[in-house]
């Protein structure tokens, strides 16, 4: 399946911005290459969460099980532009499964782990696959009993790995162990798509972004030059290999650099932090309140991060006091990351905004017509930001409207019947519905990027606009605060009055009180100050880690 048109692809391969190796070629490369280096390693904690020991496996172990895969998977009817769904938590058979699809000239639909019954028949509702790829165990759950009782109309064949499998579903442990390898007479195209992945449904059902091996590209070199990434390191991943976060940021960059992978999923400190001294991880990503909680104990010996030169991080506001205690007690700088499966993903890092309390709240200012960026995520991205009441393209600091972009790292539209048709306004800019302004420097330039809110995440107080973002934003640097959601509660006066939703730290919970101190001494307008507390003990999250606000509201009644 094409996903961009014809004049696109010339443009954007004689500009050079796409028309590298694909994903089956790149692996053909490394095995030739690097036949015997390690590739990629499972979970060390599997065999608990799955009940399959962990493996791990050179380029040449990769590609001749993934061209066996092939082998199984077109014996069940796939073929081109035929979709393979999945359900995998992060292991070696995944990274394999995304490449003997691509090799087959089909499209992987993956679901975090996390979904049920009813995400399977939305999704595959839409995409109809012909085959399910799953685990018989993942913790305490049966995934593919689960995937079997929803009996979902379009899937023909259930592989799973693992014991115990119910009435109706493949062994693809055994298939796999006897089966030949394909051969396959069909070349590669960039422009074909591998991945229909799920937005995070923060406040909507999920819409399905399809995407190709070009349009994946210039999202991972934002990566891998953010943290200068090369084939001599090892990457630990613990976001889950499903959406831009753990594709993008993950597993495109070890596939271009030939890096070794190490896989983890669910989320372990100790699993975690243990892989990370055993394989010498060079490079990791983790989220704001992991890398806040680091900084809390003193029980953590610096010893267990020798091996990393840097790390990424965001998906929520950073602040000063943690980019900058990363640096002075473990010599560590963090990548301030901003993404989105659609195609947006800036990375502040040292080079694009050297000044660490600059990076935990700018980004570099991608896509603008007057700068230029050390990053290749940003060669060819075009980037506006929108006044949405006027339509008018904003050209001064400090003001805000709707971020948009358009390039080769933007993805050609919504899977059919998921999304919104107009995504796109009438220039071709992908309406990102994300608040941001631009911040000048010292000498005036409008150099920088604030992200500010979701379109839809804005609180009005008597006629002012509050980000709810701006506010999570300070207070996630109070020392009580492990995380933090901000909503706006009806109010019959103001319409609506702040709410600050918090997960304390360890210790005595903050106090309302405290905290409006504390944001009183970041000199912000008395507006903007919570004016109700709630402590709960932890926030609805989606599959992929991110607040669902709707939720966060629901809770409070």
């Amino acid at each position: 399946m094409k996903l961009h048109p014809e004049e696109r692809v010339r443009d954007y391969v004689e500009a050079g911005y796409w028309g590298a190796p694909t994903w089956p070629q790149m692996l053909d490369a490394h095995i030739a290459a690097t036949p015997d280096k390690l590739a990629i390693v499972d979970p060390a904690n599997l065999e608990a969460l799955c009940g399959t020991p962990p493996q791990q496996w050179t380029w040449r172990e990769l590609g001749d099980y993934t061209d066996r895969l092939a082998a199984v998977l077109r014996d069940y009817g796939i073929g081109a532009d035929d979709v393979v769904a999945c359900a995998l938590p992060n292991r070696v058979e995944l990274a394999a499964l995304y490449l003997a699809v691509a090799k087959l000239g089909a499209i992987v639909s993956p679901c975090p782990v996390q979904y049920r019954q009813h995400e399977y028949l939305q999704i595959c509702a839409a995409v109809k696959p012909k085959v399910f790829v799953t685990v018989t165990a993942f913790a305490d759950r049966a995934l593919a009993a689960e995937v079997a009782a929803a009996k979902i109309p379009s899937v023909q064949s259930i592989l799973a790995y693992g014991d115990e499998r119910p009435d109706g579903v493949l062994s693809l442990d055994r298939l796999v162990s006897e089966a030949a390898p394909a051969q396959f007479d069909r070349e590669p195209d960039g422009n074909d798509c591998v991945t229909v992945c799920w937005t995070s449904g923060t406040e909507a059902a999920p819409k399905g972004v399809p995407r190709c091996a070009n349009d994946w590209y210039p999202m991972a070199y934002a990566s891998i030059d953010a943290a200068e990434l090369t084939g001599n390191d090892v990457l630990l991943n613990p976001f889950p290999m499903v959406n831009m976060a753990g594709i993008a940021g993950m597993f495109v960059p070890w596939l271009i650099t030939g890096a070794t992978l190490v896989q983890h999923h669910p989320f372990d400190p100790q699993t975690f932090f243990g892989q990370l001294a055993a394989h010498r991880v060079t490079y990791t990503v983790a989220p704001p309140a992991l890398l806040m909680m680091v900084l809390a104990r003193e029980d953590i010996p610096a010893v267990v991060f020798d091996s990393l030169r840097i790390v990424g991080s965001g998906s929520a506001p950073l602040s000063p006091h943690m980019t900058n205690g990363w640096k002075d007690r473990f010599g560590i700088e963090i990548i301030n990351c901003f993404g989105s499966n659609e195609g947006v993903c800036i990375a502040g890092d040292p080079k694009t905004v050297p000044d660490q309390d600059l990076r935990a709240t700018l980004f570099p200012r991608f896509g603008s017509p007057s700068h230029e960026w050390p990053n290749t995520g940003a060669h060819g991205m075009r980037s506006r930001i929108v006044d949405l009441g006027t339509g008018q393209q904003i050209d001064e600091a400090d003001r805000t409207g709707e971020f948009r972009i358009k390039g080769p790292g933007v993805f050609a539209g919504y899977w059919p019947g998921t999304g919104s048709t107009d995504a796109f306004d009438e220039d071709g800019y992908f309406c990102t519905g994300d608040l941001f302004q631009y911040v000048a420097d010292d000498s005036g330039d409008l150099r920088y990027l604030k992200y500010l809110d979701r379109a839809k995440d804005i609180i009005v107080r008597g006629g002012q606009n509050i980000s709810a973002a701006e506010v999570e934003g300070l207070l996630v640097g109070h020392p009580a605060v492990a995380e933090v959601a901000v909503v706006g509660v009806p109010d019959e006066v103001y319409g609506e009055r702040v709410c600050a939703v918090i997960v304390s730290s360890a210790g005595a919970p903050p106090t309302l009180e405290s905290l409006v101190e504390f944001l009183r001494g970041s000199q912000i307008a008395s507006y903007k100050l919570p004016e109700s507390l709630h402590i709960v003990e932890a926030l609805p999250r989606n599959p992929v880690g991110k607040i669902l606000k709707r939720e966060v509201r629901s809770m409070l009644g």
